[in-house]
């Protein structure tokens, strides 16, 4: 394996000076599903009082990278909002910024972006006269990750390669799930195959693999050329996973960056943590986690702090009005809720929730705004916004009525959004239930 590269902090601060960071934020994430009906998935909330995108932009700002564009496109309303009023405190002044870039039908009017990289490519007009930059830094924006980006510049520039990917190691046998790097000893890239059914392995520890993280380093120079023949290219998909980067391995300019060397966020037994969250069992497992006795991920730790859009909020307020014991146990419970007689255990209740009296909440995330009446039942549960659960009714409990009226995961995990429960009360009044 190739040594790691040493440099000074003046050398990581001229590379991250020079780098243009580029956050592609405009998917839908369909694995979501009704979550992300109304948002993209990199606005989907997160942690108790986070977006998703707020990783990304965290390690940005941390990387002290201060130029950055975020590219949107799907369902950005709720993305764009969240940028503009929690993300706009850098100063433009000291060339500091972050620039939203939503599709513009820069090729002719009816084209809007066709893939990862023509995101990329419909920009570079603006890359080349405004930013100007030497590297940039390709970021997706729907992962759960702290990473420390100069660590891959300074990868990137002592290579000399052209192209550098993150990469982070999988057990061979779940490497077919992602897009592996074949690499040498001096981790050079010499191969790049897409979901693999007999992948190639890390030298030396042939039970490895390699896997990309979908982060990318480029010469700028570079990336516009390759991205100028890939325009004109009628055999694409325009994106980055399946043209650029294998491209670019035929060119013999790409190199591999260990996750290893640059993570800021490990887990209790020192274990690199990187998740995508884009389906609804690893959203919600990935919100059970911090509710553990040691969460895999520290959203607590101030060496690398997750930035987000600040929420002025009054504290939560629980209130009991008869003296027995009740559950609170387990569970991250944000500001301005109010909890009556209520019991909520292994859970993530987001900001300004309220819950009445007698219900209990087991193993849900229960995104901002909702409200859940009296003597409700909410177990392994996923509560979209604005979701108002009426009196009595009971979720995840009866695994028939569930499949009939909400969306249910390969896991058991019900999904709940306001238009469900709507048609619920619906049915109700049609029967004259109360």
């Amino acid at each position: 394996m190739m040594k790691q590269s040493k440099k000074t902090s003046e050398d990581e601060a001229k590379l991250a000076e020079e780098t243009l960071a580029l956050v592609l934020a405009g998917g839908r994430g369909s694995r979501l599903y009704e979550l992300t009906d109304n948002r993209a998935k990199p606005a989907v909330y997160f942690g108790g009082n986070r977006r998703i995108i707020d990783f990304a932009l965290s390690n940005c700002v941390n990387s002290n990278i201060l130029k950055i564009g975020v590219v949107t496109q799907y369902a950005a309303h709720s993305l764009l909002r969240h940028l503009q009023r929690g993300w706009s405190f850098l100063p433009y002044e000291r060339n500091q910024y972050i620039d939203m870039l939503p599709a513009r039908q820069q090729i002719d009017e009816h084209t809007w972006y066709r893939g990862t990289a023509d995101s990329v490519y419909q920009n570079m007009r603006i890359m080349k006269t405004h930013y100007r930059c030497k590297y940039v830094l390709i970021l997706a924006g729907d992962h759960i990750y702290k990473m420390d980006y100069r660590k891959m510049l300074v990868d990137h520039s002592m290579t000399g390669a052209k192209c550098t990917v993150a990469c982070i190691e999988v057990p061979k046998q779940d490497a077919g799930e992602f897009g592996i790097m074949d690499v040498n000893d001096q981790l050079n890239v010499v191969g790049f195959v897409e979901k693999p059914k007999d992948p190639p392995t890390i030298p030396g520890r042939p039970n490895y693999s390699l896997a990309s993280m979908g982060i990318y380093v480029f010469n700028a120079d570079y990336l516009y050329e390759i991205l100028e023949k890939e325009a004109t290219s009628t055999d694409t998909d325009h994106d980055f996973g399946k043209n650029i980067i294998p491209k670019a391995v035929q060119d013999g300019v790409v190199y591999a960056h260990p996750f290893e060397r640059s993570c800021r966020g490990r887990t209790h037994d020192g274990l690199v943590y990187w998740r995508d969250v884009g389906t609804l069992d690893a959203y919600w497992g990935a919100h059970m986690d911090l509710c553990s006795e040691h969460p895999q991920l520290n959203l607590y730790d101030e060496s690398w702090l997750i930035l987000g859009r600040p929420q002025q909020t009054w504290p939560t307020r629980f209130f009991y009005k008869t003296p027995r014991e009740r559950t609170l146990d387990n569970s991250l419970v944000s500001g301005g809720s109010v909890i009556e007689d209520a019991e909520i255990s292994h859970s993530v209740i987001f900001p300004r929730c309220k819950i009445k009296e007698n219900s209990v909440i087991e193993s849900t995330v229960m995104l901002p705004d909702c409200f859940v009446g009296k003597n409700c039942v909410i177990r392994n549960a996923i509560l979209d916004r604005y979701c108002e659960v009426p009196d009595g009714l009971q979720i995840g409990v009866d695994a028939e009525f569930d499949r009939a009226h909400f969306r249910v995961s390969k896991q058991g995990i019900v999904l709940v959004n306001q238009a469900m429960l709507e048609n619920i009360t619906a049915e109700r009044n049609a029967s004259g239930e109360q």
